[in-house]
């Protein structure tokens, strides 16, 4: 995505605030799609209703007709959707979800111009313990990398905090798919891999602000695109959780911006 010589951009404190007003929008959106999560909703449904919520709110989707490179497909949605052995980028469709599903929801917000990045894997009905091992596993992890965002470490440390948890699980990693800088363009440098060594890599700066996003699986973690160009799923066939947080780095440690406290209170009620 970027080489070691592409400039990481330090946030000012008025763009870290239009960040936090991205990544609220972006927040209330998850808190709004969890009251949809149930079994018979399509995905095309989700979309729809995130969106919705999105523009009424004054912001912009920042998934819709984003492109990788230039061969590739406009994305056509608002929301990433991925069902069980889906891992990221699975675009909106007619599939309705059933009991025992999980669903991983990836969204941006653009709003003044600046972006945010959240995602979060819910369950549909019941699902197995193995799946709810995996789902809280991969919360942790993000919830280990986040702590060690802090000023002065190194993005090896966020690496191997992430990649601990994992392996404390016997969960899968994919390599391939990265966390970023994110705030004045969706990705930005640098590079937020989940697996390496502590000490290594860049070094962490305050009013840095970056996406911290693992993606775990159950199974082997090695990963194909699909026909439709954009969605990536597992090889083996293996349920795969993320979860991500749009976080500033400050000398305490990591500050998330975006919140799952919506998504939560909904849960609980």
């Amino acid at each position: 995505m970027f080489n070691r010589k592409n400039k990481i951009i330090i946030k000012t404190e008025e763009q870290i605030e239009q960040i936090k007003l991205a990544a609220d929008i972006l927040s209330r959106t998850f808190g709004v799609l969890s009251e949809k999560i149930t079994p018979g909703v399509s995905l095309k449904q989700l979309d729809e209703i995130a969106e919705e919520f999105i523009r009424d709110n004054g912001g912009i989707p920042a998934f819709k007709d984003y492109k990788q490179s230039a061969d590739q497909p406009p994305y056509p949605g608002t929301l990433c959707l991925s069902v069980n052995d889906e891992v990221v980028h699975g675009i909106p469709r007619d599939l309705e979800l059933k009991d025992g599903d999980i669903i991983s929801i990836d969204c941006g917000v653009i709003y003044n111009g600046f972006y945010a990045d959240s995602a979060y894997t819910f369950k549909v009905g019941n699902v197995s313990p193995e799946i709810e091992m995996l789902l809280e596993a991969t919360y942790q992890a993000l919830l280990a990398g986040i702590e060690k965002a802090k000023h002065n470490n190194r993005i090896g440390d966020i690496s191997y905090a992430v990649q601990s948890v994992a392996n404390k699980h016997g969960l899968g990693i994919v390599r391939e798919m990265v966390g970023h800088g994110v705030g004045v363009k969706l990705h930005e440098p640098p590079e937020i891999p989940n697996y390496g060594r502590r000490g290594t890599g860049r070094k962490l700066q305050e009013n840095m602000v970056i996406a911290i996003e693992p993606m775990l699986t159950l199974g082997r973690a090695k990963i194909f695109v699909d026909n439709d160009g954009w969605t990536i799923k597992t090889r083996d066939g293996s349920i795969a959780a993320h979860y991500e947080h749009t976080v500033l780095v400050t000398k305490n440690g990591g500050v998330p911006l975006t919140s799952f406290e919506h998504i939560e209170n909904k849960i609980k009620t």
